[in-house]
């Protein structure tokens, strides 16, 4: 498993980056627009990561910025942890063993989510390219909120 990013909504995404970048002294390095989803999503690294994250994976911070205006309450803002797994299926299976809910299924074969004990969302996401859709994980349905 290794550690690929930490993702925070954002209200204001010219403010989040002037504070994040240039305050904080972040570097974006890179950004991506999804009309149909309607967001925006930036990754910055930390200054000594930015060649390691343009060559590879580095830890990144993930802002997501919502084009429709919503208020967040709850740790809504807070997104979730992500993590990279050799085998996305039985990680989630070895989950479910232990008693986790697995809050959105990987029925693609590359994603999924689950909670800690304290409510943070984590997300799962498949090294490499997705794997073969099977069951009972293409069936499954998403449970509470991720």
């Amino acid at each position: 498993m290794r550690y690929l990013h930490t993702m925070v909504r954002v209200k204001d995404l010219e403010e989040s980056l002037d504070f994040y970048c240039g305050k904080l002294g972040l570097v974006e390095v890179r950004r991506a627009d999804y009309p149909q989803g309607r967001f925006t999503l930036v990754f910055l690294a930390a200054p000594e990561d930015v060649e390691r994250a343009r060559r590879e994976r580095a830890p990144l911070l993930e802002l997501t910025y919502n084009w429709d205006p919503e208020e967040y309450t709850g740790g809504r803002n807070f997104g979730h942890l992500a993590f990279e797994v050799e085998d996305i299926y039985a990680l989630c299976q070895r989950l479910m063993d232990a008693g986790v809910t697995i809050n959105r299924p990987p029925r693609d074969g590359r994603m999924a989510f689950v909670r800690s004990p304290d409510g943070i969302s984590i997300e799962l996401l498949q090294r490499g390219d997705p794997l073969p859709v099977r069951e009972p994980w293409a069936s499954m349905p998403n449970v509470g909120s991720w």
